[in-house]
């Protein structure tokens, strides 16, 4: 009889795991243990269409409730598992329950970075990861006229793009000097500076925070320069942080996120762990990486259901992208880092184009803004043959 396998994290990358293991031709027990309540769904439409009202949770849901019990997949929802005993091999969850494991994944996701600050425990106050969350900033976008949001990430961009869309008054509240600084070049971020002004928002720039206002309630944000910018909804929008903490605690290693081989193996060779929460060494990058991303999870959660039923693997993708700003598409191929020189193509002013990163001469990445096309041929030319100057056309 086969061990039993249990993948704690019913988001993107544990579904896959439980739905590639299946795939593969595991027919051992197989369970699947998330700490929310839902079934597991896609985050992504999170900050755009579903906290526009566009669509409802149940389209959200990665697969329908039939499909776990037709797969025999025996799905734990709304329970946290709070320690791994990996001398014994048992889980304790949050409600008391011991859980016993053959074969153990971590696919626990990322959690959102906190602020600290004077002020940021108030009500209306928010972060944005969960169905949860967003449901509690749409009410709070129902009775609220300004919105600020701390931070000029994806994140905080896509929800500046909402409401204001539905005709709220935004803020973005910025500590550098430009948009999506980690992530894209200046041609980049002044081209989404200028679309975000355009639509009205309040974009600040080089702006530190020194409190968020308001007696229980928040009513404002209190900038560097003693401005204070009211609002009654606050999103901190400042990144995401690896859920590793199991895992530490348990004597697993990690280094902001879980280590993991190409095979997605832990220290621990009966522990196994898939997507944000994770961190691998690229040979494609030559260092060490964490991905947080749709693309990434799914396809080390294969990786990792692969290596779970004895094939040989190594996790070595080409990363990707994307994000939905009014009726902008930025898709990203391949990571930017260590650029020394960039090319754009297309036109800026009639939002489509693209912008190449070159390294010595060689494409490393590819932002396309509407051009999809752009976008397609990146990922096949630096994946496939990374070759000198071989840009695609806008």
């Amino acid at each position: 009889m086969q061990e039993e396998i249990v993948i704690i994290g019913a988001g993107q990358a544990g579904a896959q795991v439980a739905q590639s293991l299946r795939q593969g031709g595991f027919e051992g027990p197989l369970r699947l243990i998330g700490d929310e309540p839902h079934l597991p769904y896609q985050r992504p439409p999170l900050s755009k269409k579903y906290l526009a009202g566009e669509i409802e949770a149940d389209s959200l849901l990665l697969r329908p409730p039939a499909f776990f019990s037709a797969n025999d997949i025996d799905l734990v929802p709304g329970n946290r598992v709070v320690s791994i005993d990996r001398g014994t091999k048992r889980l304790r969850l949050e409600n008391g329950d011991t859980l016993p494991y053959g074969k153990l994944v971590l696919a626990t996701g990322t959690h959102a970075r906190s602020l600290r600050i004077e002020g940021a425990d108030k009500q209306g106050v928010l972060t944005l990861r969960s169905i949860a969350d967003v449901d509690s900033i749409r009410e709070r976008l129902a009775n609220s006229t300004r919105v600020a949001i701390i931070g000029a990430g994806y994140i905080g961009l896509e929800v500046a793009a909402v409401a204001r869309g539905l005709g709220k008054e935004v803020s973005v509240i910025e500590a550098q000097d430009r948009p999506m600084k980690r992530v894209v070049s200046e041609t980049m971020s002044a081209f989404f500076t200028t679309l975000h002004r355009s639509k009205g928002i309040d974009l600040r720039l080089n702006t530190g925070i020194e409190a968020i206002e308001g007696n229980g309630e928040v009513t404002g944000v209190r900038l560097a320069s003693g401005e204070t910018v009211p609002a009654g909804l606050v999103l901190i929008a400042v990144g995401a942080e690896p859920n590793d903490g199991l895992a530490a605690e348990a004597g697993v290693e990690v280094d902001n996120g879980i280590l993991v081989d190409g095979s997605g193996q832990t220290s621990d060779p009966d522990i196994y762990a898939a997507g944000d929460c994770t961190r691998f060494y690229s040979n494609r990058y030559k260092r060490s990486v964490r991905m947080e991303s749709v693309q990434n999870a799914i396809d080390q959660a294969k990786i990792v259901a692969q290596a779970l039923v004895g094939q040989d693997v190594d996790y070595d993708p080409l990363p990707w992208f994307w994000s939905d700003q009014y009726d902008i598409k930025l898709q990203i191929a391949g990571l930017s880092d260590g650029y020394d020189d960039t090319v754009v193509v297309g036109s800026p002013e009639d939002h489509k184009f693209y912008v190449a990163y070159l390294k010595a001469g060689q494409l490393i990445a590819v932002d396309s803004i509407n051009a999809p096309r752009s976008h397609m041929m990146a990922r096949r030319v630096i994946g496939e043959t990374w070759r000198e100057g071989l840009l695609p056309e806008a």
